[in-house]
C-alpha cells in the first residue's frame, strides 16, 4: 500500500470541478492538492497522502483570484462554510486568516497556522467522502436552493 500513487478524494475532485465550471476564467497559480515539502515536514496536513487509506489526499487549495470581484473568494469560502455546517462533507475551510470547523459549529474564528491562506481557499474533506463524487448542492456552484 505504501507505494501506491497518491490520488485526490472524489469529493475534492468534484468540488474543484464545480468551482472550475462556475469560474472558468479564474487563475490557478495557487491551486494545489498534494503536499509540498513544507507541508510534509509539518507532519500534519490533509494535503499529505494517507497511506492507511490507499494514499488518498483530502484537501484542495483554490486560488483566491476567482474573478474581477475581489470579494468572490470570501463569498465562496463562506458558502463552503455554510455547506459544511449543514451537510458534513467538508471538514473545514481556511481563508484570509480565518478557519471554520466543527469546533465552533462552523463559525469563523482566527486561524493561527503557518499561513493565513490569503492567496487561496483551503478546503479539507471528511474521510467518509473519499469515494463520494456526488454533486455539491451549493447555489453559487450550480446547485439549487432548497
Amino acid at each position: 500500500m505504501e507505494n501506491m500513487k497518491p490520488w485526490l478524494s472524489k469529493a475534492a475532485a468534484q468540488l474543484r470541478e464545480q468551482i472550475d465550471d462556475a469560474y472558468p476564467s479564474r487563475l490557478r497559480g495557487s491551486d494545489g492538492w498534494i503536499a509540498d515539502l513544507r507541508h510534509q515536514q509539518a507532519g500534519k496536513s490533509d494535503h499529505i497522502p494517507d497511506p492507511k487509506s490507499g494514499n488518498v489526499v483530502r484537501a484542495i487549495d483554490i486560488d483566491a483570484r476567482l474573478s474581477d470581484d475581489k470579494g468572490a473568494s470570501i463569498y465562496l469560502a463562506n458558502q463552503l462554510r455554510l455547506y459544511a455546517k449543514d451537510y458534513g462533507r467538508v471538514s473545514y475551510v481556511i481563508h484570509k486568516g480565518q478557519i471554520a470547523s466543527p469546533i465552533f459549529n462552523y463559525k469563523w474564528r482566527k486561524y493561527r497556522g503557518y499561513s493565513a491562506h490569503d492567496h487561496h481557499i483551503h478546503i479539507s474533506f471528511r474521510k467518509n467522502q473519499d469515494n463520494n463524487s456526488e454533486f455539491f448542492n451549493i447555489p453559487l456552484l450550480g446547485g439549487k436552493n432548497e
